[in-house]
């Protein structure tokens, strides 16, 4: 029965996600802290989503337990995780969705769009990582930047997301204003 509330529960998230979409310009937190996350057994997404550094197999067993559907990690293939990650999170049923962000230069408006494309084809909630969320900060900056956010508001949910050092690529890159 628990595993039915669940799929329900990750349809009514899908379709609302895809009836209203949330405002991006709001800040919110969205980064997570994996330890308290596995202290208490529980974690809820923002607007569907949360962000968080390397996640191990008992944080992502409470992300499975609270319902989220999709990973997605933004390390690239040749980073330690630890673990399998891939098999682990496809093992508790939910979907793996890797997409790397290697370097700085992969930090752009374009990996933004493909971003916000993934979480709107992957059912939710959904867990974007990467080693620290600072790489999922940047990006959810960027993504805030093309819905509509201003400068300041894209950064500070970057913040919220993890962002910190690299601030000085998403400003560089909201300045160019190449969307």
């Amino acid at each position: 029965m628990r595993r039915r509330i669940s799929a329900l529960t990750i349809l009514a998230l899908a379709f609302g996600a895809v009836a209203q979409e949330p405002d991006l310009t709001q800040v919110t937190s969205l980064t997570v802290d994996l330890k308290q996350v596995v202290q208490y057994g529980t974690v809820s997404p923002v607007d569907g989503i949360s962000s968080a550094g390397q996640p191990d197999k008992a944080a992502l067993e409470v992300f499975m337990d609270a319902g989220y559907a999709t990973v997605i990690d933004m390390r690239a293939e040749d980073e330690d995780r630890g673990f399998e990650e891939a098999q682990f999170v496809e093992d508790l049923g939910m979907h793996y969705v890797a997409f790397p962000i290697a370097s700085e230069d992969a930090v752009s408006f374009d990996s933004a769009r493909k971003l916000d494309e993934l979480l709107q084809e992957y059912p939710g909630p959904v867990l974007v990582h990467c080693a620290s969320g600072n790489r999922v900060g940047a990006l959810l900056a960027l993504r805030a930047s093309l819905h509509g956010a201003d400068d300041e508001q894209a950064l500070q949910l970057g913040r919220e997301g993890g962002l910190t050092r690299l601030e000085g690529v998403v400003r560089k890159r909201l300045a160019e204003d190449d969307k």
